[in-house]
């Protein structure tokens, strides 16, 4: 790798840390952000989910504005507005204020992840985009794995608000670097962004998502609540049926007939459901139930980051020679069996015996799983798509993610007692099982592997 590749897979890496980094710093920051800004759990999720809502949504828009607009263009707009936002939710006065500047900074995410993705597979050949991606898998993982460490910390000895400003440093250094960018931008001639099909989009997943929120505080047979869910599943059907005969959607169901971009994404699904309910439940439970500052509750998934540091190039290039099919299937049937060892959690609690055993799983599960996943589905496509795909498998990252938390409440049967983290536990394995048989039954090694 020459010095510009190498500068091109850094500001790959810094710009999707910066996501991944903000997006896991907010789990550890939820029962702070409760204590001072109220809300109760709904509040919570509402802070999760407004910037779930916004990335899932609009993520597809920036795949098709990264083909059309390039990615250097799109990265620059991201990084900008996801610094002003982070300013905001810092400054916020009250917990409505935090969860629309969330919606906002989802907004300038969905900017980030597909461009600096898609950035990877227009710069890098066949022969080291595994190893590449691998090298971005790593590190942008080991982000959103180390940042509730971090986060902790400065919710310990500062504040909750000081632990949304970590980014300013990664994002100057980012958008320095992207200047000095020598490669070419690439863009698709003749690609359209649909407007119309993005708001409904956006409106179908944030009125499901504010029914099963409120679901369980209002009440299923609720007007309001069956009316929210009734109105976003009918809008989104509409999104599907306009994304069917656009002739430029912004999320091209054409690309489904592709067996392993189907095949990947539905692992995806369940893969990602888990690892966010498993996220948000872990870190809830060892500080509103198990008594942990929030130091110590961020330092708990410790293990996974040095092992997905250690092991994801090493796993991207093997799995460049062999095929992804095997990886893709091992990795979260490892991880749903990490996911049942949470279950020996008990009171007295001791983190030492009842959950690092299930962590250390869970990161090589992860380790396993994730290059070879995301090579499978991005690999599967044309090239000059890349943008699309990587936004489009992000999306569905992330709207499974968005799903899982807003019916948290339901899963747990209440709040995240011991009782309740034992449910999240079984349902977090159960995920990761159907992530492993969809990953068997569907993925298909290339004939050069």
């Amino acid at each position: 790798m020459d010095a510009n590749g190498r500068r091109v897979l850094a500001v790959a890496i810094l710009a999707s840390f910066v996501a991944f980094l903000d997006g896991a710093i907010v789990n550890v920051a939820l029962p702070a952000i409760r204590a001072e800004l109220g809300g109760g759990l709904a509040g919570q999720q509402w802070v999760v989910n407004a910037y779930l809502v916004t990335l899932g949504a609009l993520i597809l828009v920036a795949g098709s504005l990264s083909d059309l607009h390039g990615r250097k263009v799109i990265l620059r707009v991201g990084l900008i507005g996801f610094l002003l936002t982070s300013v905001a939710i810092a400054a916020a006065p009250t917990i409505e204020f935090a969860i629309a500047a969330r919606a906002l900074q989802g907004i300038a995410g969905a900017l980030l992840v597909p461009s600096s993705l898609a950035l990877i597979t227009t710069h890098f050949g066949e022969a080291t985009r595994g190893r590449a991606i691998g090298a971005w898998t790593a590190a942008t993982s080991a982000a959103m794995l180390v940042a509730p460490l971090i986060g902790g910390l400065f919710i310990d000895l500062a504040s909750w608000r000081w632990a949304f400003l970590i980014n300013v440093l990664p994002i100057g250094v980012t958008l320095w670097l992207l200047a000095g960018l020598q490669t070419p931008d690439v863009r698709r001639p003749g690609a359209r962004v649909d407007l119309i099909a993005s708001a409904l989009c956006a409106l179908g997943l944030g009125g499901v998502v504010f029914g099963l929120i409120e679901g369980s505080r209002l009440g299923w047979g609720d007007p309001l609540v069956l009316g929210a869910v009734i109105v976003g599943a009918a809008l989104f059907a509409a999104f599907l049926l306009r994304e069917r005969r656009s002739p430029e959607p912004v999320m091209p169901l054409e690309l489904f007939r592709i067996r392993n971009f189907w095949a990947g994404n539905l692992a995806t699904t369940f893969i990602y459901a888990a690892l966010a309910l498993n996220g948000f439940a872990v870190v809830v439970f060892l500080q509103e139930t198990a008594g942990f500052p929030a130091t110590l509750a961020g330092a708990a998934s410790l293990p996974i980051t040095v092992i997905m540091i250690l092991g994801s190039s090493a796993i991207g290039r093997w799995a460049d020679r062999i095929g992804p099919r095997l990886f893709m299937t091992a990795g979260p049937a490892i991880m749903a069996v990490g996911a049942a060892l949470l279950l020996t959690a008990g009171d007295p609690f001791d983190y030492w015996l009842q959950m690092l055993p299930g962590v250390v799983l869970l990161g090589v599960g992860l380790t396993v799983t994730v290059s070879p996943l995301t090579s499978a589905v991005l690999g599967s496509v044309e090239d000059g798509r890349e943008g699309i795909a990587s936004a489009v498998n992000n999306a569905v990252s992330r709207v499974a993610g968005l799903l899982v938390v807003a019916v948290i409440a339901l899963i747990a049967g209440g709040d995240l007692t011991l009782q309740g983290f034992h449910r999240t536990a079984i349902a977090t394995a159960v995920l990761f099982a159907a992530g492993a048989i969809a990953s068997w039954a569907g993925i298909r090694n290339s004939p050069r592997a």
